[in-house]
């Protein structure tokens, strides 16, 4: 029988750290009106922002409504135990590439724009 040991809250510190380790994530966006999950690159500015390089129509079209925009992030920690992170916020398209660093500014010169949204929500859990 599987072992279905309970799960652990993650303090939102620890949430953002394996946030920022992440260089990809999924970003949870709505496309006509069905749940979506797309790749893209990520970034955490200053413990308190999400930068996402993305060139996907749909996360542009939702930052430039100001939609709600979720990141997700999953690994294994040096204990062997599978952890998922989850960040939302109200998205906005940003075009002051001086805040990126050379991976998220290396997709805008491949045609890719930076969707921002501050860290409003963060939940984690250790299983």
């Amino acid at each position: 029988m599987e072992d279905l040991s309970p799960s652990t809250a993650l303090e939102r510190d620890d949430c953002i750290d394996r946030l920022s380790a992440a260089p990809l994530a999924r970003i949870l966006v709505s496309v006509r009106c069905l749940p979506t999950a797309l790749p893209a690159r990520i970034r955490v500015l200053n413990r308190q922002k999400i930068l996402i390089a993305s060139s996907d129509p749909s996360i542009v079209l939702a930052a430039q409504r100001h939609d709600v925009l979720t990141v997700q992030v999953d690994g294994v920690d040096e204990a062997n135990h599978t952890w998922s992170v989850v960040a939302s916020g109200i998205a906005d398209v940003t075009d002051d590439v001086a805040t990126m660093d050379d991976v998220l500014g290396d997709a805008t010169n491949h045609g890719g724009q930076i969707v921002s949204f501050p860290i409003s929500v963060v939940v984690g859990q250790r299983h």
